[in-house]
């Protein structure tokens, strides 16, 4: 039994989170009181934090904060010391997710075509030849393929690899969708490109989504929250709200708003860069 199994909390009766920076009016995803240490040292310690259902939120702060480490706890892939995480009241496990790996070289399957790869989440959960078709063709009808799906991995570009595992996180039309910085191996253009398919996937889905970056501009276009975190132990710097138009696109850089925001979450970012240099 993992450290997250064994810890008892009432996940369909979790309070609110006391941080007014960690409040939202839509709770879809709560964390309470989440503790987590590595080698002793604590890295998260009493954390709350809430993320608004359908929207897209994304973490970022200094190196060393824990940004991925938090992902994957909420995810269920990394077990916690203490403390609660509930999505729509349920425990995670109970929860259907989609995760979205860095490294999409390694993500998906060699041995398998890139529609097989896509396929096999649909095989795992038991569903029918029909039921899989349908759900396939619906995922793939979000997206304007330009290359054939019946190549194996190594025969696609990266961006194209990556393009096939958002697709494959889709296709089982999951309650939540968790991205690790899922653009930071691909060239700027390719970048660019997979910003906008995925706010057009979000646009057309409204699919509640936590993203890590290491990029304040990608952070602040994509999301409509970005959720700052300190130096560990970590907390929450603050929690900033980005309202822009969708779909998003070259005005946005440029907007007073967008131009705004990011400017106060580069000052917060440095204030806990500074912190930890004293």
């Amino acid at each position: 039994m993992s450290a997250a199994e064994s810890v008892p909390v009432n996940l369909v009766s979790l309070r609110s989170v006391e941080p007014a920076s960690g409040m939202v009016t839509d709770p879809h995803i709560r964390v309470e009181g989440l503790v987590k240490t590595f080698g002793g040292a604590p890295l998260y310690q009493g954390f709350n934090a809430q993320f608004p259902r359908g929207e897209i939120v994304t973490i970022f702060g200094p190196n060393g904060c824990g940004k991925s480490t938090l992902l994957n706890m909420i995810a269920g892939l990394l077990p916690y010391d203490a403390g609660g995480i509930a999505v729509g009241g349920k425990p995670i496990k109970e929860t259907k997710i989609g995760y979205v790996f860095q490294n999409y070289r390694e993500a998906l399957f060699p041995w398998l075509k890139a529609i097989d790869n896509i396929y096999y989440p649909l095989k795992r959960r038991g569903l029918g030849k029909d039921a899989q078709r349908r759900a396939v063709e619906k995922a793939l009808a979000s997206f304007e393929l330009k290359f054939d799906l019946n190549k194996y991995p190594y025969e696609l570009s990266g961006g194209q690899q990556q393009t096939v595992s958002i697709i494959r996180a889709l296709v089982v039309e999951p309650e939540v969708l968790f991205l690790d910085e899922p653009f930071s191996a691909l060239d700027y253009e390719m970048t660019l490109q997979m910003r906008d398919q995925l706010e057009k996937v979000f646009m057309a889905t409204r699919t509640t989504t936590v993203l890590v970056s290491h990029d304040l501009e990608e952070a602040v276009y994509l999301s409509d929250r970005i959720l700052l975190l300190t130096r560990r132990p970590t907390q929450i710097a603050d929690y900033v709200s980005f309202a822009g138009a969708r779909p998003r696109g070259i005005a946005t850089l440029s907007d007073p708003e967008f131009v705004r925001i990011k400017a106060h979450c580069l000052d917060v970012f440095q204030r806990e860069v500074r912190r930890g240099e004293r």
